[in-house]
């Protein structure tokens, strides 16, 4: 099966998604997100087969998103902050051919293995 996980290794739940699929005997393609973030179109695809909104994909949480004025931001708005600093997006995102999720919790993932 082809599988892609959008990774953080220091992020506890991406770790722990990661090793849900190789527990399930999987070998994902790991995507350091941090150092190659998914392009503009890729991300924005991911987010709407993941059933989200853009807004559900941003770590809103984060100091840069505050820092950066974004709570009254739209879409098209957050989807740029996210490329230019892909610190904004929520981890780990894992596409296989069942699916995509947003694997927060992990055990998400079980849904696309």
């Amino acid at each position: 099966m082809d599988i892609k996980i959008f990774h953080n290794p220091r992020c506890g739940t991406s770790r722990t998604t990661l090793g849900l699929l190789r527990d399930a005997g999987h070998e994902p393609e790991v995507v350091d997100y941090l150092a190659k973030p998914p392009a503009r179109e890729q991300l924005r695809d991911m987010i709407a087969r993941a059933g989200l909104s853009v807004r559900d994909a941003v770590r809103s949480k984060e100091a840069l998103f505050g820092e950066l004025g974004l709570d009254g931001a739209d879409d098209e708005a957050l989807l740029d902050a996210m490329v230019a600093n892909p610190v904004l997006i929520n981890r780990p995102f894992v596409i296989t051919p069942k699916g995509v999720r947003l694997c927060r919790p992990s055990e998400l993932v079980n849904e696309i293995i």
